[in-house]
């Protein structure tokens, strides 16, 4: 494995995680719910009278803050090296274990890890293997 040093950035990774870690602390504070995405996004599709607006703020804010981030500094070069059909499946495929894992990685591996919940240490345990087993077939056995 090699680390791209001239991108790399351990300060900057470090804030966003202290700033990720603390929203979701907060947010659990404030609101007794879990910042996990796809529980919010989730709760729109069979949405309760009272329970809508919150749910919208937060997924706003997501679209919100990197718009305005990227209007006072350039936004970072991207290089997708996958064939449309792949990032579709890929994309199911995440779909699908969110549902079975009952939350997403924002769900389990940041707010659950925080809770000490044991179900959410197995989900992260999981997909994070699973994540690193598929990019070693595709990188060196398909390929």
């Amino acid at each position: 494995m090699m680390i791209d040093t001239a991108n790399f950035t351990p300060g900057l990774s470090l804030l966003g995680g202290i700033l990720a870690g603390t929203a979701s602390a907060l947010f659990i504070l404030n609101n007794g719910r879990i910042a996990g995405i796809s529980g919010i996004l989730g709760g729109l599709l069979n949405p309760r009278k009272d329970d809508v607006m919150w749910r919208i703020a937060f997924l706003l804010g997501l679209i919100a803050a990197p718009t305005i981030t990227f209007m006072f500094m350039a936004a970072p070069v991207v290089t997708i090296e996958a064939e449309t059909a792949t990032l579709i499946i890929a994309g199911l495929l995440v779909g699908v274990g969110t549902r079975y894992g009952s939350g997403c990685t924002s769900g389990h591996g940041i707010c659950g890890l925080s809770r000490l919940s044991p179900r959410s240490l197995i989900a992260t345990l999981a997909f994070m293997a699973a994540g690193m087993a598929v990019v070693f077939v595709m990188r060196h056995l398909v390929n």
